[in-house]
């Protein structure tokens, strides 16, 4: 059997495979809220658009392990899965993606993107939020973990 099978996502090609992990992090004081963060003005893909943490999966990694190293080295708090809420595939430039998004917990620490120490993207802001229209800009502009959060909300 195949390590990953392509096809069972629709993918054409399994040559330049990105597999990547978006989390939405359940506030602890008010379950209604997740934790977004804001990506950089000089960020090539997304500048300056409030998103979902999210981390690229490193070679035999697991996407439970890649959801505790998002925590660890994007927001410095220790986080855990809850759930799957979706996933999506697209065909960017260059490469596909496929994108799982994971519904999350707090387990440890209060989040903070200044002091997280991370060799990928580095957050430049962050805020607990109810009002989930604030991912709608990063969704127009192609953000899957945005799109994938909005439609699963459209769904409840």
């Amino acid at each position: 059997m195949p390590r990953h099978n392509c096809h069972m996502l629709h993918v054409p090609r399994c040559m330049n495979l990105k597999f990547s992990i978006a989390v939405a992090l359940v506030n602890p004081r008010n379950r209604k809220e997740i934790l977004v963060v804001k990506r950089p003005e000089d960020d090539d893909k997304l500048p300056g658009v409030w998103g979902l943490p999210a981390i690229s999966l490193v070679k035999n990694e697991l996407p439970e392990a890649a959801v505790r190293r998002l925590g660890r080295e994007k927001l410095d708090v220790e986080i855990e899965p809850i759930e799957t809420i979706g996933i999506k595939y697209e065909d960017k430039a260059g490469y596909q993606l496929i994108l799982l998004e994971i519904k999350c917990k707090l387990l440890f620490g209060k989040p903070d993107v200044w002091r997280a120490e991370t060799k990928a993207t580095k957050y430049v802001d962050q805020r607990w939020t109810e009002d989930y229209s604030i991912l709608q800009k990063a969704a127009d502009m192609g953000s899957l973990c945005s799109q994938i959060f909005l439609d699963s909300v459209v769904k409840l």
